[in-house]
């Protein structure tokens, strides 16, 4: 069953551009693994260090058995604590239903 993660993060001051440079790594190899469904990156309008992350795949336990334990994770992971004002806020969900406009498809 897919499972949906969403992730809030709290940069601290001077770090987004460092942050964003090494999830951008993460999520353009994220995208090539057969059980990733979707990621999307939002940032808060009304503060530039706020993200939130969603991203989708087809199985929880395959995201924790072998997803998060991909090299290209490892300097991610060893360098939030110096990027995180405090630790991600992480959620997950179970899609029900997806949609995108018509103009989209075309």
């Amino acid at each position: 069953m897919p499972v949906t993660y969403v992730i809030r993060f709290d940069i601290l001051p001077g770090q987004r551009d460092h942050f964003i440079a090494l999830l951008n790594g993460v999520l353009d190899a994220m995208r090539h693994e057969p059980m990733f469904h979707q990621a999307v990156l939002h940032a808060d309008p009304g503060n530039e260090n706020h993200l939130m992350l969603y991203e989708t795949w087809e199985d929880h336990q395959d995201v924790l058995d072998v997803q998060l334990q991909r090299p290209y994770r490892e300097a991610w992971h060893a360098s939030l604590a110096d990027l995180l004002a405090g630790p991600r806020d992480i959620s997950i969900w179970h899609p029900i239903r997806s949609d995108c406009s018509a103009q989209s498809r075309s």
